[in-house]
């Protein structure tokens, strides 16, 4: 290894190792960037939410405010601090049967956009979003209503939307469709093939594959060229809660996210089918552990946990 770099089934390599700042919501954007570091991460994705009151858990946290901030102040921030900012996140319904919700959503996810491009991120994380009464065939109608304009919206400022591919489905408000129709390669193929800009991707989160019992890396291969982002979190499936309510039941049921090396992905394999596939962004975990949110000490352990667990496998 050299400088961070690596030569893998002939691909060179080189992530960063970073973090999604929603588990740090009580700390500054500059708290923020000295935690990462003091850790020894290299990349952080910034939450931009409106100011405001959480919808649920790790949302309605603000580090960007996309409303009011300074791009000077935030990049020369992150250079203090030797930070990458590897995307900025907002992750609401933008295709929710609550009219208000869905333009508000909108309107704020274009400004995040404007300010992924003012900053210079040039990478912009968020669901799909879906009407969880409706099939992903009733969906549809509205997704090619609203995201083909938000995409050339993100082309024509050179930014990239990362969808990330959590169905949003755990909870009894969620269902039964969850709130994201990005669930699936087959869904995954229908979109990029409505929409083929290159600036509409994936924010790519093998956990959720994981949970729903399906090949969490060989999509890695097929969509290489629509991976502009990276979530790494893992899934705890519990067999015997599984064998007891089945399949069918609401996934926390039967699954849990925990830290990566806690659930049930080989971190190694992942990564290394990862470099194959001539990605080089960033790497960046997503803390959804319940052992370890109680205090703010206990979520800085669990991001030393994440890195320690990590980093030695980054090639």
């Amino acid at each position: 290894m050299d400088g961070g770099r690596a030569q893998i089934g002939g691909y060179m390599s080189q992530f960063k190792l970073g973090f999604v700042s929603a588990i740090l919501p009580d700390l500054t954007l500059e708290e923020v960037f000295a935690t990462a570091q003091s850790i020894g991460y290299q990349a952080v994705e910034l939450m931009s939410w409106p100011v405001g009151k959480a919808e649920r858990r790790y949302a309605g946290v603000t580090h960007i405010d996309a409303n009011n901030f300074d791009a000077k102040e935030v990049n020369d921030l992150a250079a203090k601090y030797g930070i990458t900012i590897s995307g900025i996140g907002y992750y609401p319904n933008l295709l929710s049967p609550n009219a208000d919700e869905a333009t508000t959503a909108r309107e704020h996810l274009r400004k995040v956009i404007a300010a992924s491009a003012a900053i210079g991120v040039h990478v912009t994380n968020t669901f799909v979003g879906r009407n969880p009464a409706l099939t992903i065939d009733d969906n549809w109608p509205e997704f090619l209503r609203i995201w083909p304009d938000l995409v050339k919206y993100a082309e024509d400022q050179g930014v990239r939307i990362g969808i990330e591919n959590c169905p949003m489905y755990f909870t009894k408000d969620e269902f039964p469709g969850g709130k994201n129709l990005a669930i699936s390669p087959a869904v995954w193929r229908r979109m990029f093939e409505a929409i083929p800009s290159p600036s509409f991707g994936l924010n790519y989160d093998p956990s959720h594959l994981v949970w729903q019992f399906m090949d969490h890396e060989a999509p890695l291969t097929e969509f290489a060229d629509r991976l502009h982002h990276i979530h790494l979190k893992d899934a705890k499936i519990d067999r015997t809660k599984l064998n007891d309510v089945g399949i069918t039941a609401t996934p926390l049921e039967f699954h849990s996210p925990v830290l990566p090396g806690r659930g049930e992905i080989d971190w190694s394999n992942f990564l290394v089918t990862l470099s194959s596939t001539g990605y080089t962004g960033p790497v960046v975990v997503e803390v959804e552990d319940r052992e370890f949110e109680d205090s703010l000490e206990g979520r800085k352990e669990a991001l030393r946990q994440a890195y320690n667990t990590l980093q030695p496998l980054i090639p």
